[in-house]
């Protein structure tokens, strides 16, 4: 066997392995601070080897891709950010790195599919745990197209339309976020005619309420008189707008057929479906950019990192926090509230002092805070509420006083549907000095919410309430809060120094992420939060008012049926008991129609006993329901009636 020569490296169309070895010698034998000068200029690198060149086997027609080009004279080769420390290197030094994607087969490089190049720099991906998301540049914008002056019909097919390239664009605060009326923000989730639909009418300040809901509901169990009235014109011209059977074929699990029947999801408040974009966008990570992030100084690290923290800038934005220091990645609502509680609840609470929660609260709104206070032997105090489901707010001023120490209470109940007037308790119970708790796992779905406006000190969710994945969620706490909490678990990651004597944490969020995280299923959260924005969610609460007010309205004429909590302002839960009909013998019968609903408690029986009922049938909405569906459901319920 012979050892091909750089001639016939040459020849054949190959790098000269001499300028490869001593390149990577130099790079990987640099010091931090460093520039690496380059021996000799690398020669350019030629394409498609003739099969006949010495020691090269033959390929037959096989092109190689991606296509080699010419090497720069000046740098030799990439040189990172990282050898610049926090200083800013000359542009010129800075690697451009750009992930491949389907739109760029034809051109590897992206030049054709305006693609901008997403720049490698320091931090974290690089090794540097402690920079995040703040570190991170923004993508230059993508050039304008040589044939921009084309008519549309010869324009080329425009580049992904997701944001595999561009992904770690720097936090924009809230004053830089799109309005939130915007129907179409890209082509690839555009509505039909979407560019020439006026933006989203705003509510009018006329004392209605703040929320969306209808008028009020008759006393549970009776039939208003008269035929079932028609959507109002005005109403049926807006839904128009909003396109729910093009939006529908973003899913595709709402293809799936269930007992011989179309699959009706009205099983919403318990987990949502997957848009495409999240599945791609999974698909993706786990295919060009799977690494662990921030220790690394590798490309898929590096990938990773940029999609990690390019996740948290979009819930920073998405929740109006003032930096993504304020967000951590945990597995859920449930684990973020525990994180709270064993961190700043340990640290903060004492003996004698008290924790309000609501009737409404999630189970997991209430165990974390009695584990608390027995530990420490403090008292829980309950909000209560009034015969529609609203909490009353003149008890729950009289439960606030010097001794109490946090507020935990739900935005949206999930079991009723109550949307709860948050931003007043907040306020309420600053007065006290109290700190205050939003679990907002059932809201963000359908509300906007800023946690600035709101001044919440902590506000939490669960991704798959919102078309994400499972087993990711957010903590949002205000930056001085997370500063003074000490971590509640212990691992890699949140650490800046370990020695036996003594262990440095990093500061907030990483101080609060130990281990390696749930880094696809974030990347997918940021996909589920950029499709949720692309639709608006002022059109989304709009449209699901109108279903739900459709559904409401049809339920309550079928004889025998019982609607628990009637609040004025809600949203789309509908959970009711059918007399004669245990809830789970309901919830088959549904199933056999193809119609997906929860029967059972729903992990919050304190408030369904309030109401005196044990489970309830639950039927509830996202944007992707259409007025048939919930015909169906009334049509089937109705059915049921009649048999008993």
């Amino acid at each position: 066997m012979t050892t091909p020569t750089a001639t016939s490296e040459a020849a054949a169309g190959l790098p000269d392995l001499a300028d490869l070895t001593q390149l990577a010698n130099a790079l990987f034998s640099a010091v931090p601070g460093q520039l690496v000068p380059a021996s000799r200029p690398p020669r350019p690198v030629a394409v498609g080897a003739p099969a006949s060149a010495p020691g090269v086997p033959s390929l037959g027609a096989f092109n190689p891709q991606p296509t080699l080009t010419a090497l720069p004279a000046t740098p030799p080769f990439p040189v990172s950010q990282a050898a610049y420390g926090n200083a800013a290197a000359p542009p010129s030094l800075i690697t451009p790195r750009i992930a491949p994607t389907q739109a760029q087969s034809a051109d590897p490089h992206g030049a054709q599919a305006g693609i901008a190049p997403l720049v490698t720099r320091g931090g974290p991906a690089l090794g540097v745990p402690e920079a995040y998301a703040a570190a991170v540049p923004a993508a230059a914008p993508p050039p304008a197209p040589a044939d921009a002056g084309l008519p549309a019909a010869h324009q080329p097919a425009p580049g992904s339309p997701y944001y595999f390239i561009g992904e770690s664009s720097a936090y924009q605060p809230a004053a830089a976020r799109a309005p939130a009326s915007d129907l179409a923000a890209t082509p690839s989730f555009a509505f039909p005619g979407a560019d020439a639909l006026p933006a989203a009418p705003a509510v009018a300040g006329n004392g209605a309420p703040s929320f969306y809901f209808v008028d009020a509901a008759p006393a549970a169990g009776t039939a208003p008189a008269g035929p079932r009235p028609q959507a109002a014109p005005a109403a049926f011209e807006r839904r128009k707008l909003f396109d729910v059977e093009a939006i529908r074929r973003d899913f595709p699990i709402l293809a799936e057929r269930v007992n011989g029947r179309p699959l009706i999801w009205l099983d919403n408040a318990a987990t949502t479906q997957k848009p495409q974009a999240v599945i791609d966008r999974l698909a993706h990570f786990y295919a060009h950019e799977n690494s662990n992030i921030h220790r690394a100084a590798h490309e898929l690290a590096a990938r990773a990192t940029d999609a990690y923290e390019a996740a948290r800038n979009k819930v920073t934005a998405f929740l109006g926090a003032s930096s993504p220091e304020e967000i951590v990645f945990v597995r859920g609502a449930t684990e973020g509230i525990n994180l709270v509680a064993r961190s700043w609840g340990v640290a903060n609470i004492q003996a004698g002092d008290e924790i309000v929660v609501s009737h409404l609260e999630h189970h997991a709104n209430i165990v974390p805070w009695q584990m608390l206070a027995s530990e420490k032997g403090a008292r829980l105090r309950v909000i209560p509420v009034d015969d529609t489901g609203q909490l009353r707010l003149d008890e729950y001023q009289k439960l606030l006083n010097d001794r109490t120490k946090i507020v935990a209470v739900t935005q949206v109940s999930n079991a009723l549907g109550t949307v709860v007037p948050v931003r007043q308790l907040i306020d309420m119970a600053h007065r006290v000095g109290a700190r205050v708790l939003v679990d907002g796992a059932q809201s963000v779905s359908h509300l906007r919410v800023d946690v600035q406006a709101l001044d919440a000190d902590f506000f939490v969710f669960s991704g798959h309430k919102i078309f994400g994945p499972t087993g990711i969620g957010v903590v949002y706490g205000k930056k001085a809060l997370l500063d003074d909490m000490p971590p509640y678990q212990g691992g890699g990651n949140m650490i800046a120094d370990v020695r036996f004597e003594k262990t440095v944490y990093h500061g907030p969020p990483a101080r609060f992420e130990a281990g390696t995280g749930n880094i696809a299923d974030a990347v997918g959260l940021g996909a589920a939060l950029d499709y949720v924005e692309r639709l608006g969610l002022e059109n989304i609460a709009q449209y699901e008012h109108e279903l739900l007010a459709h559904g409401l309205d049809g339920l309550r004429r079928i004889p025998g049926l019982r609607l628990i909590g009637c609040a004025a302002e809600r949203t789309s839960v509908m959970s009711f008991v059918l007399d004669g009909w245990k809830t789970e013998e309901v919830g088959k019968a549904l199933n056999q129609d193809g119609i997906a609903v929860r029967s059972g408690h729903h992990c919050a029986q304190p408030i369904l006993r309030r109401f005196g009922v044990e489970a309830t049938v639950r039927p509830s909405l996202a944007f992707y329901n259409t007025h048939d569906e919930v015909d169906a459901l009334i049509a089937a319920v109705g059915r049921l009636a009649q048999r008993r």
